[in-house]
């Protein structure tokens, strides 16, 4: 489970990178 944890940190600063693109676009 540690390297879930350790994937989804670094999913979550590419999830806000998507994030904040696709509220620029919207």
């Amino acid at each position: 489970r540690r390297l879930l944890n350790y994937l989804n940190r670094r999913d979550v600063e590419k999830y806000r990178s998507l994030i904040k693109e696709l509220g620029i676009r919207r």
